[in-house]
Parts: C-alpha cells; sequence; structure tokens
C-alpha cells in the first residue's frame, strides 16, 4: 500500500528554463510529469519574449512554458491554457510555487474560455493525436487572436511538420522552421497586418 500512497503524491522537480531556475509540481497521467520534454526545451531556446508581451501558453499541461515566459518577461502578462482539470490545477499550483503575478490559468479547451485578448505571441506544444480538424481550428483562432506582427511558434513532432508548414502557409500566409531536431521541429507564423 505504501507504493500507492508514495505515487499519489506529487512529482516535484526543478529545471532551468531559458537561465531561469524554476520549481515544477507534476501527477502521473500529465505529460513528461517527471521532467521537461524535448520538444518543450527546443521551443523555448528558439522564441523570442519582449519584456511587455502579451502571451498564450496553449495546451499549457503543468505550465513550464508559460512559467519560464513569465519568469522572463515580469512587465508582461502570460495566460497558460489546457482542456484538462488536472493540468490547469498543477499549472496554477507551479505559477503559485514560482511567486508569478503575471499569469492567469485558464481550463479552456483551445481558445474557447481564453479571455478575449490580443496577444504578441501564442506559444505551443501541439500533440500529434488530437487531429487534423483540431490543429486546424487552433491555427485559425490563433491567428484571430494575433495582434498585427503577433507571433504563432509551436514545436510538433517532425511528423507534423510539413502539415504546419502547409497549414501555417494557407493561414498565415507564411512559414518559418526556426529549429529542426532530431524528433521535434519549431515553426513560426507571423500575423500580417
Amino acid at each position: 500500500m505504501a507504493d500507492i500512497d508514495r505515487l499519489k503524491q506529487d512529482i516535484v522537480f526543478s529545471a532551468t528554463l531559458r537561465g531561469q531556475p524554476l520549481v515544477f509540481h507534476s501527477t502521473w497521467g500529465l505529460f513528461s510529469p517527471r521532467g521537461i520534454d524535448a520538444g518543450t526545451r527546443l521551443l523555448l531556446e528558439r522564441i523570442e519574449v519582449g519584456a511587455e508581451d502579451t502571451t498564450l501558453d496553449l495546451g499549457c499541461g503543468y505550465g513550464p512554458i508559460g512559467i519560464a515566459v513569465a519568469r522572463c518577461s515580469p512587465a508582461g502578462v502570460v495566460h497558460l491554457a489546457d482542456k484538462d482539470v488536472v493540468a490547469a490545477a498543477y499549472a496554477r499550483k507551479n505559477v503559485k510555487a514560482n511567486g508569478l503575478a503575471n499569469c492567469q490559468v485558464h481550463l479552456s479547451n483551445a481558445f474557447d474560455a481564453v479571455p478575449d485578448v490580443a496577444f504578441d505571441q501564442v506559444l505551443a506544444n501541439l500533440p500529434a493525436n488530437v487531429g487534423a480538424e483540431m490543429l486546424t481550428i487552433i491555427l485559425r483562432d490563433a491567428k484571430a487572436r494575433l495582434k498585427p506582427g503577433g507571433r504563432l511558434c509551436v514545436v510538433t513532432v517532425n511528423g507534423l511538420r510539413k502539415f504546419i508548414r502547409r497549414n501555417f502557409e494557407e493561414t498565415f500566409g507564411n512559414y518559418a522552421k526556426l529549429k529542426q531536431g532530431p524528433h521535434h521541429t519549431v515553426a513560426l507564423a507571423v500575423r500580417e497586418a
């Protein structure tokens, strides 16, 4: 029985993201519960973070992307959104654990319950298993919610890179591959005026 009790306890680990020491609480059943995955690290290495940016971390999980951005952008505002109630609860816990006052966490299926805010950037570690339809909805809604000149930056498994390129070009009229690693690709689209 002690093993079950131990498994039910929070998984707590430290990570340095964008040069910032952070602490994370997680649990079994969430994506990459014991540490920051390679795709998230690749994305965080490639994005630009403005000091006063308004950012959305879409599909935030327990919050590593949004929390790292919030720490680097203390005068900015970061919204974190996930459709999973457990993920959103852990994102809230991690915002508090890292002493961040510039974050808001939303339980939301993509943009459905995200406040009507114009974003400087939308960031996402897009899962491969949500289907082409949901990914298309996310891309179209992201464009609608970005300020002119706003950026959508995503990391996906390499198998989705052609889909992302095609859909970025169709939706935004542009596409840039920021980095392709052994398993993940970071892509950028910019909302033109």
